[in-house]
């Protein structure tokens, strides 16, 4: 069931840092679902539902990571913000390069991840807000040269840059420049929004087929 006002979702093992994440979000009188698994909150999870996902990186079975990149391959624009106990630099830069909201070290302070949850609900709100507006998509998409409408129809079926190079025929730097340019002119925020945008502008808006 989709509720109206927007949701935490707290995916998260150990019982201890689910029942403070769970106690800090509802603090700020925001609803809160937790879950013990990565499954578990797939099996339950309705992209359509406003909010944001506080995800443990690692966990036993789907980690952090692997949950981040089934969200993205489904189209999922919901923002995540990942918190682990046994924090690297590798595992955070992947975090962020696959569209993180945010990272956060264990122990965080309560006011770190008060603050990243309160931004991440604006920005998924921006978000939705635009995904909304099919009239400005189309534009969008037309203001595209049709160079970079090649890229877009590459980078939405999830190609690298390595990758798109080579079918072009360009090299990677101009791929990366004729990326950039069209994230800027779609608005896009990361890979897993532009998705969105393009099934949402399919679908005529009904972001209901996109569930699964």
């Amino acid at each position: 069931m989709i509720e109206t006002e927007p949701v935490v979702y707290v995916v998260e093992d150990d019982d201890a840092s689910r029942s403070l994440v769970r106690a800090l979000t509802k603090s700020m009188g925001v609803a809160c679902h937790a879950f013990g698994s990565a499954q578990e909150f797939l099996d339950r999870y309705d992209p359509l539902q406003p909010g944001c996902l506080v995800l443990d990186i690692f966990m036993p079975g789907m980690t952090g990571l692997e949950l981040q990149e089934e969200l993205n391959r489904r189209g999922a624009i919901i923002p995540v913000i990942f918190t682990t106990g046994h924090g690297n630099v590798p595992s955070a830069v992947d975090a962020m390069r696959r569209g993180a909201f945010n990272y956060l070290e264990k122990p965080f302070k309560n006011a770190d991840l008060t603050d990243s949850v309160r931004r991440a609900l604006e920005h998924d709100r921006e978000n939705r807000q635009t995904l909304t507006q099919l009239d400005v998509i189309r534009e969008r998409i037309v203001s595209l040269t049709p160079r970079e409408r090649e890229v877009l129809d590459l980078v939405a079926s999830g190609r690298p840059n390595k990758i798109m190079a080579q079918q072009m025929g360009l090299s990677q730097r101009t791929v990366e420049l004729h990326r950039s340019r069209v994230m800027e002119k779609m608005g896009a925020r990361s890979v897993a929004h532009l998705v969105r945008m393009l099934m949402n502008l399919e679908l005529g808006g009904n972001g209901a087929a996109a569930r699964g």
